[in-house]
């Protein structure tokens, strides 16, 4: 019988092949999702306040892809050995490169916006969110098939 590994040892935590993409991925699209929700109710109710809590989200999602983007390609390395992408893998690299680059451009929107004297935002930076939004989403579902959380039973 094989021995299981207990939760709490700190090697299991840190030198799992892949858990550390599985934990941090839920930050960005945490805050990102958030950040979409206090921009919109933002833009609906006029609130700066709002708009602000908005721009951090924002930001701090976009700091946080970059470990998730280089946890994801170790987690490929190290669990599948470096073997050629293809299928829902591929997919999920895809449109995971694509989910954090919209991050940034909404961010890098929201931080020029908030440079200009009478920091206004562009309109059109409501549809980068939801087309942000949407494909973080699918990013996610895609991953949650890798994972195996999300196979057919």
């Amino acid at each position: 019988m094989a021995a299981i590994a207990n939760p709490f040892d700190p090697k299991t935590v840190v030198l799992a092949r892949h858990a550390q993409h599985v934990v941090l991925v839920h930050f960005p699209i945490a805050l990102f999702l958030t950040a979409v929700a206090f921009d919109f109710a933002a833009q609906r109710t006029k609130s700066i306040a709002l708009a602000i809590v908005a721009r951090y989200n924002f930001m701090i999602a976009a700091v946080a892809t970059v470990p998730v983007l280089i946890s994801g390609l170790l987690a490929w390395r190290w669990q599948l050995e470096g073997h050629k992408l293809k299928g829902v893998l591929l997919q999920h690299l895809v449109l995971g490169a694509a989910s954090s680059l919209l991050i940034w451009v909404v961010w890098l929107i929201h931080s020029r916006a908030a440079r200009r004297r009478d920091g206004s935002l562009p309109a059109y930076r409501l549809v980068i969110e939801m087309v942000g939004a949407l494909m973080v989403a699918l990013t996610a579902h895609l991953g949650g098939f890798l994972s195996g959380v999300n196979v057919p039973r």
